[in-house]
């Protein structure tokens, strides 16, 4: 029987090796390694996600804004390992810091996203000895590409009793999401769930088809969601018009209202066409390590220090 520090002992290890697996994927790749600020003056006004104050600036949230600025900047492949602040965050599966991937590519949309998901789930899964393969909860997740992949709008038709329409209209589109539609996501082998309500995705480009719809995706293996990459957004007058929607909307509900972050702004002009992902490294580590909280998989919970 393995007793709790050993097993904790045994996850940091293992925390290590797909740190350095991911490391190896992206610069084989011929993606930049870059380390940005973690303290910064106007973090993206988000739905959802509020930022930790520090002194008259922010911790943030994600290094998206100024990730974006350096592909504005010339660097067209990027990636990250940093942590990430997050108010009120605090569960089985939440932290208020954690760490995070983050990448993007010039010249790509979502769906190059998640090939890249794909082949980078099997290189840390070939990098690491996984007696009997993975196993998540019970269950034996087969990860071999290709990936399935589901709607938006069909997981309501599929799960929900309400259509995505209806549920948006009721305010209910997150609650089902979390209840009714995210357990039966990737009970076998990943899913990705796609083509997400526009106005629920302030930083994400519209389908050119179908502009009600965001080229967004969730990555969801066993109920779990790992990832939100989507096609970028790089109209800034379209960037400004929706960061002042929000800010307008957290003032009206008595939320912290954030400077206009306008040097992203200014840089948006320059950003070329672009794919970026947000891949959760603390839940990531704790499928390869098939453990029930994320407080397994960490140094040091909020609690011990």
């Amino acid at each position: 029987m393995v007793n709790r520090q050993q097993r904790i002992t045994q996850n940091l290890v293992l925390r290590s090796k797909i740190f350095q697996a991911v490391r190896d994927f992206f610069t084989d790749r011929h993606f930049l390694e870059v380390d940005t600020p973690i303290r910064i003056p106007a973090p993206a006004p988000e739905p959802f996600i509020s930022a930790h104050s520090a002194g008259d600036w922010y911790l943030q949230t994600s290094p998206e804004l100024c990730m974006k600025r350096l592909l504005a900047a010339g660097y067209p492949k990027i990636f990250q390992i940093c942590k990430c602040f997050r108010e009120e965050e605090r569960g089985k599966r939440h932290l208020e810091e954690f760490t995070m991937l983050e990448w993007y590519e010039a010249g790509a949309t979502y769906r190059d996203l998640m090939k890249r998901c794909e082949s980078l789930f099997q290189f840390i899964s070939d990098r690491l000895p996984l007696d009997g393969g993975l196993r998540y909860k019970g269950r034996c997740i087969n990860i071999s590409p290709p990936w399935e992949k589901i709607s938006v709008t069909d997981a309501f038709i599929r799960y929900s009793s309400l259509t995505m329409t209806e549920a948006i209209q009721a305010d209910k589109f997150d609650e089902i999401i979390a209840f009714d539609i995210e357990p039966h996501l990737g009970i076998d082998k990943p899913v990705f769930l796609y083509d997400y309500p526009a106005a629920s995705c302030p930083l994400a480009a519209p389908r050119p088809d179908q502009p009600h719809l965001a080229q967004r995706f969730e990555l969801y293996i066993n109920g779990l969601e790992l990832c939100n990459g989507f096609t970028e957004l790089t109209d800034p007058d379209e960037q400004r018009r929706r960061f002042a929607e929000e800010l307008a909307r957290r003032q009206n509900t008595g939320q912290n209202v954030y400077p206009m972050p306008e040097k992203f702004l200014d840089d948006l002009y320059l950003m070329p066409e672009a794919a970026g992902n947000a891949l959760g490294l603390d839940r990531l580590i704790m499928l390869f390590a098939d453990a029930e909280s994320i407080d397994e998989v960490v140094a040091f919970t909020p609690e011990e220090l």
